[in-house]
């Protein structure tokens, strides 16, 4: 029946064409949340079968059968001096190449890349900071800072205004003065070096970001400062930090110790579906 040139619709027809779109909202909230979920699951490191030795006739100095580190995760890995932590920390930065066994970083396979390939994806999304800092003493800050995002190449894309606006966040952030961006490395303070270097490896906005023993040299407070400060810049990132100080686990969504991680991939810890576990106690 139509009445003025318009059709009018049943109370049946009506209440179908209610539950059709109600049916289909419900099946693409379904989906949405079924691809946050996934997205939420996607490991950054993930760690398979893994041997290293330093020669083909001596024994492995790490065996790891599997280990897993969800995106945004934030890991402590302790062990005592020359059980391997920095040695795997070099394995996932590409600077050393398995004796078996794959690793995966954000969903690329290492195996797959070229030397100068594998460079360029370390340079892109790892940031590192070396236990020692590894700042190069007769440039300036400003200049080792932006050695980082020369060697990433990401500079094509960004003109000289917008690096040198990102410098000044990251340092106020890190709690320097912008005096400190013109004065020469080996002219700051321990605290300052360390902080610079931060500087330098969350310059690129790393996805994954490896620290390796940066508090060994400092005091109790200087350490809870400094722990405060990486956890707040490095809130975006995926973070593995390596020590063998105890006290710092209390900073991280979980421990591994580096002799239990053959034993990981059966733990809670390890599995995606369960999530992060959560910090025993507050940073102080």
């Amino acid at each position: 029946m139509i009445v003025m040139g318009c059709p009018l619709i049943s109370a049946s027809t009506n209440f179908m064409m209610y539950t059709w779109v109600e049916r289909n909202v419900n099946i693409s909230e379904q989906k949405q949340n079924a691809q946050h979920k996934k997205k939420q699951c996607v490991t950054a490191v993930e760690v398979t079968s893994l041997q290293f030795a330093y020669s083909k006739e001596s024994k492995p100095i790490l065996d790891i059968e599997k280990w897993q580190v969800a995106r945004g995760e934030h890991v402590f890995l302790s062990g005592p001096s020359g059980s391997g932590k920095s040695t795997l920390l070099n394995l996932l930065c590409g600077t050393l190449t398995p004796s078996k066994g794959t690793i995966t970083l954000l969903e690329q396979p290492f195996s797959s890349l070229s030397n100068r390939q594998r460079d360029k994806f370390r340079a892109r999304n790892i940031g590192v900071v070396f236990q020692q800092f590894n700042l190069i003493p007769y440039l300036s800050v400003a200049q080792n800072i932006n050695a980082a995002v020369y060697f990433a190449g990401t500079g094509k894309n960004k003109n000289k205004s917008q690096i040198e606006t990102t410098t000044y966040q990251l340092l106020n952030r890190l709690q320097l003065p912008d005096s400190v961006l013109h004065a020469k490395a080996d002219a700051l303070s321990i605290g300052q070096q360390q902080r610079v270097a931060i500087a330098r490896a969350l310059i690129n906005a790393p996805q994954l970001l490896v620290v390796d023993e940066p508090t060994s040299a400092l005091d109790a407070e200087a350490r809870d400062s400094f722990m405060s400060l990486l956890k707040d810049v490095a809130a975006d990132s995926t973070m593995i930090f390596v020590s063998h100080d105890m006290a710092m686990k209390r900073y991280f969504d979980r421990h591994c110790s580096i002799s239990e991680l053959s034993r990981l991939s059966r733990s809670r810890a390890t599995s995606c579906s369960e999530g992060k576990t959560e910090p025993t106690q507050e940073p102080v």
